[in-house]
């Protein structure tokens, strides 16, 4: 049994599964998503889920420095809410704040190009939120 991570943005949902043992997270993918369109990737994360054997989800809330909620962060509790309906999963909503800005500082540490960071650093996102949440449960 697995814990997946998910970093829900405008465009793209990050996505990270922990080890059987849950001490350790792993940035797997980048989900295309359209809002607009009502396109929010569940049938990808369905098939994530088989394959990996996910038993709960958590997922980053934005919130904003003063610890309010904002238009992201609604959109993150109604994705998560999305995800209990259709899976009947335990979601855990996750304080993300920094964690895209911490994973774009490690890129640049590590000298990736542009073009390369866009691709992963949602992906990586992902995988910081889940490792926070994994960690508080030891």
């Amino acid at each position: 049994m697995r814990v997946m991570g998910l970093d829900v943005g405008s465009k793209t949902v990050g996505v990270a599964i922990s080890d059987e043992l849950g001490w350790t997270a792993q940035g797997i993918e980048t989900i295309p998503i359209d809002e607009e369109k009502k396109k929010f990737g569940l049938d990808r994360i369905a098939a994530l889920c088989s394959e990996y054997d996910v038993n709960k989800f958590v997922v980053g809330l934005p919130k904003n420095m003063n610890n309010t909620i904002g238009p992201r962060g609604e959109a993150s509790q109604a994705f998560a809410a999305r995800l209990e309906e259709r899976f009947s999963l335990p979601v855990v909503l996750w304080d993300e704040r920094m964690t895209t800005i911490a994973a774009e500082r490690v890129l640049l540490e590590a000298d990736v190009s542009r073009k390369k960071r866009k691709k992963v650093i949602d992906k990586m996102a992902a995988m910081m939120i889940l490792q926070g949440y994994l960690d508080s449960q030891k």
